[in-house]
């Protein structure tokens, strides 16, 4: 079959958005998704929630993917989905509505590991983003996880760095919580540090050997922090709030960038992309230009549409994976805690 004439549909429901895509060979025709704000509420994502939410949003979205990109189910090659790592009830949507449409249209079914869409997400075809060659460093950080892999080709990667508790993202929320900025907090926090001075309180930098993550510790350090602050005044948040913020994104970044440093001079790989949700944090952006200036290093940051959950990301490696004839049986089921 000509490369040429591939139409690929990607599906992505692992936490709480509903998201849908078609690919024309590499390149991304439509990406869908349905947010899920009840959440919100909460102050982080109730599981049963997120499911239901997902039974409503599928069809639709799905229906809006295809529009979009001005095709009908007939015109599709195959239909990629999310298998795991995620909330279940959320994975189990996605699978089922992605297995009967595959079956219903006659054509390959393809699962996909969402954490090694988020670092493929750099194949998509995107005019002004460059694709990084092999191997690479992939960092991936989100309110899920945060990961250093070792790519050495599409489908051959290796973790070789991980949190051993919160990932980056719940630090941010938790920290956000602290404060009382609601959720999700990383974007506020963001938005914050640019006003405030980064230096004008200093948290300890959690001590883990060798390339692994811990963030908890820094959590209980800034929820301390806070409360020994306020006691003394009370108005202590309202009155610095952005050297706050400042201060704990400059420690999450610190970490964050340590580890890599530490990463690429045991590897000797100087090229680094990262994705996930918090790779839109603009002070990380920043810090890993910098890198390019300090360390040498080539950086690869996608699009930012493509950043969060998204289904782009579940198309391209649906792409990839039909160029092999990787396809899956119908009897294959969402896994929870899928690793790379």
């Amino acid at each position: 079959m000509s490369e040429q004439n591939i139409y690929i549909l990607g599906i992505e429901s692992s936490c709480d958005d509903t998201a849908a895509a078609v690919i024309h060979n590499g390149k991304i025709l439509s990406n869908v998704i349905a947010n899920q704000k009840i959440h919100e509420e909460y102050g982080g994502v109730v599981p049963e929630l997120a499911s239901r939410a997902h039974q409503q949003n599928i069809v639709p979205v799905v229906s809006q993917a295809l529009s979009r990109a001005n095709i009908n189910k007939n015109q599709l090659h195959a239909i990629a989905f999310t298998r795991g790592p995620g909330l279940m009830g959320s994975l189990l949507v996605g699978t089922s509505f992605a297995k009967s449409l595959a079956y219903g249209l006659n054509i390959p079914l393809i699962d996909v590991n969402h954490m090694q869409a988020h670092i493929l997400a750099h194949f998509i075809d995107e005019e002004g983003f460059n694709k990084p060659p092999f191997p690479f460093l992939g960092m991936t950080i989100s309110g899920g996880h945060t990961q250093i892999v070792k790519v050495s080709s599409y489908f051959d990667m290796k973790v070789i760095g991980e949190t051993i508790d919160d990932a980056v993202g719940e630090a941010f929320d938790k920290s956000g919580k602290i404060l009382g900025l609601g959720y999700p907090a990383g974007p506020v926090i963001d938005k914050l540090a640019k006003l405030g001075n980064p230096k004008a309180f200093k948290f300890t930098k959690p001590k883990v050997d060798g390339l692994n993550f811990s963030f908890s510790g820094l959590k209980t350090a800034i929820l301390y922090f806070i409360q020994s602050e306020t006691k003394a005044n009370p108005s202590f948040i309202e009155e610095n709030l952005n050297d706050i913020c400042a201060s704990i994104q400059h420690t999450i970044i610190e970490i964050l960038i340590d580890k890599l440093k530490l990463a690429s001079k045991q590897t000797g790989i100087k090229h680094i992309a990262i994705g996930g949700g918090v790779s839109a944090n603009s002070g990380i952006r920043q810090a890993l230009k910098d890198g390019e200036h300090k360390f040498g290093w080539t950086t690869y940051v996608p699009k930012f549409e493509f950043t969060t959950d998204n289904a782009a990301m579940i198309a391209i490696v649906g792409y990839l994976k039909f160029l092999e004839g990787n396809f899956s049986k119908q009897d294959i089921t969402a896994s929870a805690r899928l690793k790379i």
